[in-house]
């Protein structure tokens, strides 16, 4: 069991990755972050998949900016935890994917 969360272009491509084992409770930072509680089965996702808009992302982006006190987001020595950095790479694939194509996919296992 663990948190699968992937993200997924309008071709069906997978375009970001985030794995948490059940017991990480930073799987519940990206679920806050993207306002996704609905889509956290607690041991795993809910198997879910959501569609969100440019403007969401960006806002996600933004809220993690601000949770980790992190003034540049693209800066890997900024990042002082691998989930820290999963949880960045996370996001900035899928507002790349949003901005080029207007919405990205979320699917949470």
């Amino acid at each position: 069991m663990g948190h699968d969360i992937s993200g997924h272009n309008k071709a069906g491509e997978e375009i970001a990755y985030a794995r948490f084992s059940m017991g990480n409770w930073n799987a519940r930072i990206l679920y806050n972050l993207m306002d996704a509680n609905d889509y956290d089965a607690g041991v795993s996702g809910t198997g879910e998949c959501t569609t969100f808009s440019i403007q969401q992302i960006e806002k996600a982006v933004n809220a993690y900016m601000e949770y980790f006190n992190s003034g540049n987001i693209l800066l890997d020595s900024d990042i002082q935890n691998l989930d820290q950095k999963q949880i960045r790479n996370f996001l900035l694939n899928c507002l790349a994917t949003a901005q080029k194509e207007e919405s990205v996919k979320v699917c949470f296992g």
